[in-house]
């Protein structure tokens, strides 16, 4: 049973991180460019996708990656030509390079051809199985159907050999959350808040371990099934808004020595 001065402290830590006044200098500020759906899912999850490192440089990236696309994502992936395709290849964050930003673009082709679109994906899946871990397996197994170089498959984590996929969840988070503050989205109406896990990484697994919320050494899927199983304690409906306590934590300095 989590102890109110735990649940206070992840209450305040939310409260004060989950504000507009933090969108830009956070790789969600790529999507919050535009008001369209398609182009917010897709630019979304191109800032997910690159969503390591060091976040000025993400962000930066992300911003990048748009440019690239003519600042038109959606239109991008449905109609650019072998050309503009080719001009993908100068792009490089970190080793997710110009080649796989290529193969990314296809393959959301795919997804916008057959099922009308990642968004659409997602939400048809979801409500088949009513399990998100099922939901990540099937997205990662329908975007990798299409040709492409196997580079590019170590940039979209498999939930099915126990990877935390930090990035896919953080961004579900974005598409699926929704309350009144600004920073979510909440445009993919039909899965629950409650499906959502928590986005993974060291530093919220370090905050999670200091904070008592998780005792699991590895920053795997067992890992963010325990800590978010733990946040449910405080909010069974939305325990994923937490994410911006784990944050603040950290800047707060609530790690313990």
């Amino acid at each position: 049973m989590m102890d109110e001065q735990l649940r206070d402290l992840l209450e305040h830590l939310h409260d004060k991180y989950n504000r507009v006044e933090f969108i830009d200098d956070d790789p969600i500020s790529v999507p919050h460019r535009f008001s369209d759906r398609k182009d917010r899912e897709i630019a979304g999850f191109f800032a997910a996708t690159i969503a390591w490192g060091n976040r000025k440089a993400i962000v930066k990236n992300g911003h990048r990656m748009m440019h690239f696309m003519d600042d038109a994502p959606a239109d991008f992936v449905r109609n650019a030509s072998e050309h503009e395709l080719a001009q993908l290849s100068t792009f490089v964050h970190r080793t997710f390079n110009g080649a796989d930003f290529r193969d990314f673009v296809l393959s959301l082709r795919h997804l916008e051809n057959r099922y009308g679109g990642i968004g659409a994906f997602f939400e048809q899946r979801y409500a088949a199985t009513k399990s998100l871990e099922k939901t990540f397996a099937d997205f990662r197994e329908e975007f990798f159907s299409v040709p492409h170089d196997p580079h590019c498959e170590k940039h979209l984590s498999s939930v099915a050999k126990g990877s935390a996929c930090k990035r896919l969840c953080m961004y579900l988070r974005w598409m699926v959350r929704r309350d009144s503050r600004g920073v979510d989205f909440g445009e993919w109406l039909s899965i629950p808040m409650s499906a959502l896990r928590l986005p993974l990484d060291v530093h919220a697994g370090n905050m999670g371990r200091a904070l008592g919320l998780l005792t699991r050494r590895q920053d795997d899927w067992k890992a963010v099934e325990e800590i978010t199983a733990a946040l449910r304690e405080a909010d069974p409906e939305d325990p994923v808004r937490f994410d911006y306590s784990l944050f603040g934590a950290g800047i707060d300095g609530y790690l313990k020595a």
